[in-house]
């Protein structure tokens, strides 16, 4: 009977003093922003956080902040280097700054002035003469394209289509109709178009953009600079992606930083188990362009303020509800989605800016229609099971007489894909099963291979361009002078044992030559 009081008096004392810690975590934050207000932080968010519910809420309804997952442990990896707010940026010193710029560059560690070389380095090569311009002027790489139908391109303006003056902010398109809609004053010229329809029109079944066309990198500044005016959650998909809507109505996906550029994916995780990386999508932008294959939307890296452009233009209540105040006083949220779309997971601003890649929206499915084709590689995305490319290895003569991929380019195209794929780190080679590359793909990689062209100066030089340099660090630039070496030897390998001719396509013969497939540049 004794033993029976002791335990209940244990099991008391057990529950007030989880009772005391729960309420000693309710009172916290309130201390803190007591204790916020009374002195001037370091860094404060563009909009004072701790109103936020007194600006939203109205009485009697609920604020829509998670007070009780406000102390979750949370992933910020903006406290890593690199974070948001980075120093990533190349400031310009001024002559009145050297002394002053020395002394901090004295003041540096050794990592931080390898950098500091490294860029001042870069900067002086740029000057004197740009590999990647140098490149570009390749015959390779100034081939033009067969003349153009209208079967070959995706997207056509006709006369149907109406724009909103105001949206594209153009002086001519001021005269609103009787129906509602606008439409220009004068006869529309393809010049006056807002940069990202511009781009749509341009597109047609050799590539996706060209490298000549001014229109891209005005579309790049578009993306950077353009007023965000709403946000939604993109539907599907295992992690968080919002659709961003513009002033000019242009869209663009938008996939936030989750990690910094020094982190890497543990070896025991699965290739489905690994976040998104924002700097991954700008970068393959990039790699496509000196690849040539112009098949990868248009992607920039922007610094959003999750405040006032993402938290304050949404409609999605679902996403607005997410939204939250760190412990470290950070402005997180984390949507809705598959996976990682949790506070464990929650997306956190220095103190309310974040890092991601904006990449331009195709044209819309109702306005060009097209169909999609399975990569016949797909992954299994099972732990267990493997893909039946994985096991068979006889599976690429199947495939050779299968529909589409038996005639055309589209297996010599997937070929492609597959070595850009590799050189971005995300998959094995199956090209040695299959055998097969076009000749312009093997001859671009040859010229990426040697000193003049290496492939990592050129994407370092290519990279410096985004908003958010610089995208990749060294190892990993390196990295893709590695897998280039390893793609070469595969392809060697492949020529010695079938020859030349059985593995190599000539896709460079010249136009009009019945070779059975589409020529390409």
């Amino acid at each position: 009977m004794i033993l029976f009081r002791k335990f209940r008096v244990l099991i008391l004392m057990v529950f007030l003093i989880a009772c005391s810690m729960h309420i000693m975590i309710d009172l916290l934050p309130k201390l803190e922003r007591r204790s916020s207000s009374a002195c001037s932080c370091s860094h404060t968010p563009s909009e004072e956080p701790q109103n936020w519910a007194k600006h939203r809420a109205k009485p009697g309804s609920e604020s829509g902040w998670p007070n009780k997952h406000t102390l979750r442990i949370l992933q910020d990896f903006s406290n890593e280097p690199n974070s948001n707010l980075s120093s990533h940026s190349l400031e310009k010193i001024t002559v009145g700054e050297r002394s002053e710029a020395l002394k901090r560059f004295e003041q540096l560690t050794g990592d931080e002035k390898r950098h500091a070389t490294r860029d001042s380095t870069l900067k002086n090569a740029v000057v004197k003469g740009s590999r990647l311009s140098a490149l570009f002027e390749r015959p390779l790489y100034t081939r033009p394209l067969p003349p153009l139908t209208d079967e070959d391109t995706l997207f056509n303006v006709n006369t149907d289509i109406r724009f909103d003056p105001k949206a594209a902010e153009n002086p001519e398109w001021n005269e609103e109709g009787k129906d509602g809609n606008y439409a220009p004053t004068v006869e529309m010229s393809s010049d006056s178009y807002p940069n990202w329809l511009r781009f749509h029109i341009g597109i047609n079944r050799y590539e996706l953009y060209s490298r000549h066309n001014p229109v891209i990198d005005a579309m790049l500044k578009d993306l950077v600079s353009q007023r965000i005016t709403s946000v939604a959650m993109k539907s599907g998909g295992t992690q968080l992606k919002l659709i961003m809507t513009f002033q000019n109505y242009g869209q663009a996906l938008f996939k936030p930083m989750k990690q910094t550029r020094e982190q890497e994916t543990p070896p025991d995780f699965f290739y489905f188990s690994d976040f998104e990386r924002h700097n991954a999508e700008i970068a393959a932008y990039h790699l496509d362009r000196i690849l040539d294959f112009c098949r990868v939307p248009p992607v920039a890296g922007r610094l959003v303020n999750m405040t006032k452009e993402i938290r304050d233009v949404t409609r999605d209540k679902k996403l607005w509800r997410t939204f939250f105040i760190s412990p470290a006083n950070n402005i997180c949220f984390y949507g809705e989605c598959s996976y990682y779309c949790s506070t464990e997971h929650a997306l956190c601003g220095k103190p309310d800016q974040i890092e991601g890649s904006l990449a331009a929206f195709l044209p819309d499915l109702a306005l060009a229609k097209r169909r999609t084709w399975r990569n016949p590689w797909r992954r299994s995305y099972h732990k267990r099971k493997k893909a039946e490319w994985e096991v068979d290895p006889d599976y690429c003569e199947e495939v050779k007489q299968t529909p589409p991929y038996d005639s055309g380019t589209r297996l010599l195209d997937i070929m492609d894909m597959t070595i850009f794929d590799f050189l971005m780190g995300k998959r094995i080679i199956f090209t040695q099963s299959c055998k097969m590359v076009k000749k312009s793909t093997h001859s671009r990689l040859q010229l990426l291979a040697k000193e003049e062209f290496r492939l990592s100066a050129l994407m370092e030089e290519s990279l410096q361009t985004d908003t958010l340099s610089p995208i990749l660090i060294r190892p990993h630039l390196e990295a893709m002078d590695r897998r280039l070496r390893l793609v070469l030897q595969v392809l060697a390998d492949c020529i010695e044992k079938e020859g030349y001719s059985n593995v190599v396509e000539d896709d460079m013969v010249a136009e009009g030559m019945n070779t059975g497939t589409v020529p390409q540049r």
